[in-house]
């Protein structure tokens, strides 16, 4: 579904993502980890479209994105969340759920079936569909499933989830978890997962993929990563199990 090839991004002299190389197959949840700095958010930034790379190639089902914007990305099928949720704080709920379902990949929709999308992703998810429901009173883990949400309307056959489970507690963790297997397990929707929270992310996986100073340094099964001496080195730690 999604294939990348020697992507390379530089801003000035400084080299964020340098020949990184990855394919997803349909279905498949792809955990990316590394530490803080490692290219992760840039890798899906230049996925999304937010940034045009250096080099390399980018391609969805077989299309080149790359350096394509990040407008017509979106409707070909291929979606992200952010870490931080900025929802539009004057509109309840539903309506920030229906803006995106209008900005979707199936083109020009009525009001009716965007209403209809976004209450079909609140349920996904656990939130009201309630039209008088307001954002005000969404705590981290609400703002966490309002932002899936509206990842979920645009109807994208490919989803990048940008660290789901930032300021969440162990339940509202394990909810978020359960969440993206529901989203692949119900709706078929292929994912790349980038999160730092790595007890969690293991069980959901079905492959890794470990980044460090912008570059891959491990690839392949949760249980095989984690013991591999160089992931152990750059990002889990001396002190860690597997060592």
């Amino acid at each position: 579904m999604l294939q990348v090839d020697g992507l390379t991004k530089a801003f000035g002299g400084f080299v964020a993502v340098n020949q990184v190389s990855f394919a997803v197959a349909p279905a498949e949840i792809l955990g990316l980890i590394g530490p803080n700095g490692s290219g992760k958010s840039t890798i899906f930034n230049l996925v999304s479209g937010t940034l045009s790379p250096t080099a390399g190639s980018i391609r969805f089902e077989g299309q080149e994105i790359a350096g394509r914007p990040a407008s017509e990305i979106v409707h070909r099928g291929l979606a992200r969340t952010f870490q931080i949720p900025r929802p539009f704080r004057k509109l309840p709920i539903l309506e920030n759920v229906a803006v995106a379902a209008y900005f979707g990949r199936n083109g020009r929709i009525d009001r009716g079936t965007a209403v209809e999308r976004a209450r079909a992703a609140l349920a996904l998810v656990g939130l009201p569909g309630d039209p008088d429901a307001r954002t005000d009173g969404l705590g981290a883990a609400g703002l966490k499933k309002l932002e899936l949400a509206r990842a979920l309307a645009t109807q994208p056959r490919l989803l990048l989830a940008d660290e789901s489970l930032g300021g969440l507690d162990h339940g509202e963790m394990q909810q978020a978890a359960e969440m993206l297997r529901r989203v692949r397990g119900e709706m078929g929707i292929t994912i790349v997962w980038v999160e730092h929270i790595m007890g969690v992310l293991m069980k959901v996986v079905d492959r890794v993929m470990v980044l460090h100073h912008g570059e891959t340094v491990a690839e392949g099964l949760p249980a095989d990563v984690v013991r591999d001496p160089r992931v152990i080195e750059v990002y889990l730690g001396r002190g860690h199990a597997g060592a």
